[in-house]
């Protein structure tokens, strides 16, 4: 047998942004698992006879390994908030029929061929497998290997766009940080993959191009998020339009809005619209939409992390 196939498959393992349980949680969770496993023992027992339950003794092992899937699962869908649940509607919007996510190696070389500053990258981090949630490897630029802040990156980002494409540019001049920010959850993500990534200039990063969220609320999408995700900003979501310019060509595609930025329309701090990308027979269209209003055509991209040891 070749050597590779004996090899270990590379385990991809979510790295919560929230960070590990307290041993207060832990204790919590232990006793509520423990307890409900009791009564449904209780209630076996009540309703079973005695055929029935030396059937079920006799397949324990197949009933164990299914109780625990059915249970994880339950966990899974109980982790996402109810909150803001009804600004959720039905979207039957899809990618353009031309989009396909190109290799990471030509994502790369695109990126550097506008911004010339953007050199080290891991590239070989896209020959993982991807995490649950994600469709595709993106290569994303470091903000901080092109500008002193996100924001004037974020405004790189935009003037290239805008040079490439049909494009009307709403917030033309207003992407100053009293206009725009990332959410304290993008920012936390920043940190992790700085970390996981040192010296990158691109990161290497796992994410879905709006369809998970699809007809949500800006801040719907931003709660009901899985621990490991976070929303794509006006930066990421820009940089994948640039390497993917089809994602958005056709005026029925699923527009984007960037969740994982904040805007204030009065430089007044109060943050409550989202920046979004448009299409339309003009071009794409650059602007901002309320955060609490739910369309059928627009879904939030996302990215995912993982644990890298």
């Amino acid at each position: 047998m070749h050597k590779d196939a004996m090899a270990t498959p590379i385990q991809i393992i979510p790295l919560q942004l929230a960070g590990n349980t307290t041993t207060d949680q832990n204790q919590q969770l232990a006793d509520l698992l423990r307890d409900t496993a009791a009564e449904v023992s209780q209630l076996a027992v009540d309703q079973l006879d005695r055929q029935s339950a030396q059937t079920i003794l006799d397949k324990s092992s197949v009933l164990k390994s299914e109780f625990v899937d059915a249970l994880m699962h339950l966990i899974e869908r109980h982790t996402i908030s109810d909150k803001y649940k009804d600004e959720e509607v039905p979207s039957k919007r899809v990618y353009s029929p031309s989009y396909r996510v190109r290799p990471i190696e030509a994502q790369v070389t695109e990126l550097r061929k506008h911004f010339p500053l953007l050199k080290n990258v891991n590239e070989k981090l896209a020959r993982r497998p991807l995490p649950d949630g994600a469709e595709a490897w993106f290569a994303i630029p470091n903000w901080a290997s092109m500008a002193p802040t996100y924001n004037e990156a974020a405004e790189m980002v935009i003037e290239v766009l805008a040079s490439k494409r049909k494009f009307q540019n709403r917030l033309l001049g207003k992407l100053g940080p009293n206009h725009l920010r990332q959410t304290d959850r993008n920012k936390l993500a920043y940190g992790i993959l700085k970390e996981q990534q040192p010296g990158a200039d691109i990161f290497i990063v796992a994410a879905q191009f709006g369809m998970k969220h699809r007809g949500c609320s800006a801040r719907r999408a931003r709660v009901s998020m899985f621990g490991n995700e976070y929303g794509g900003g006006v930066l990421t979501v820009g940089s994948m339009l640039l390497t993917h310019p089809e994602r958005l060509s056709s005026d029925d595609a699923l527009m984007i809005d960037c969740g994982g930025d904040e805007y204030a329309p009065h430089s007044d701090f109060t943050f409550d619209r989202v920046p979004l990308f448009d299409y339309d027979i003009a071009g794409i269209e650059f602007s901002i939409f309320y955060n609490d209003r739910a369309r059928n055509l627009w879904g939030t991209p996302s990215c995912f992390l993982y644990r890298t040891n």
